[in-house]
């Protein structure tokens, strides 16, 4: 493989598609080539929120909810719904399968 010039979709700027980029494309089973620079990949990660698990755009939303077996109040780190119970984390731990 040869490296290859692409042109950003963004900012139209010209960058190299590296012979290496292209093997980890071809070995990740990507059929699509980068349309967009680095810099503007790294741009459009940090306005979408992307990597939030990654612990690189900040903390975590968290919810506030009951639990449903001691009562106490709690914070979740997802919107309950309404149609599954919420535990505390004391709880969850006490209903979660021991680890081997």
């Amino acid at each position: 493989m040869e490296d290859k010039t692409l042109t950003c979709k963004d900012c139209g700027t010209n960058f190299t598609f590296t012979s290496r980029e292209q093997q980890f494309y071809a070995d990740k089973g990507f059929t699509n080539e980068p349309q967009r620079c680095k810099d503007c990949r790294i741009s459009r990660k940090g306005q979408s929120g992307g990597g939030s698990y990654r612990g690189d755009s900040g903390p975590r939303p968290s919810f506030d909810a009951v639990c449903a077996e001691c009562g106490v109040a709690t914070t979740v780190p997802f919107k309950p719904r309404g149609d599954r119970p919420v535990y505390c984390k004391a709880c969850f731990t006490a209903h979660s399968p021991a680890s081997v």
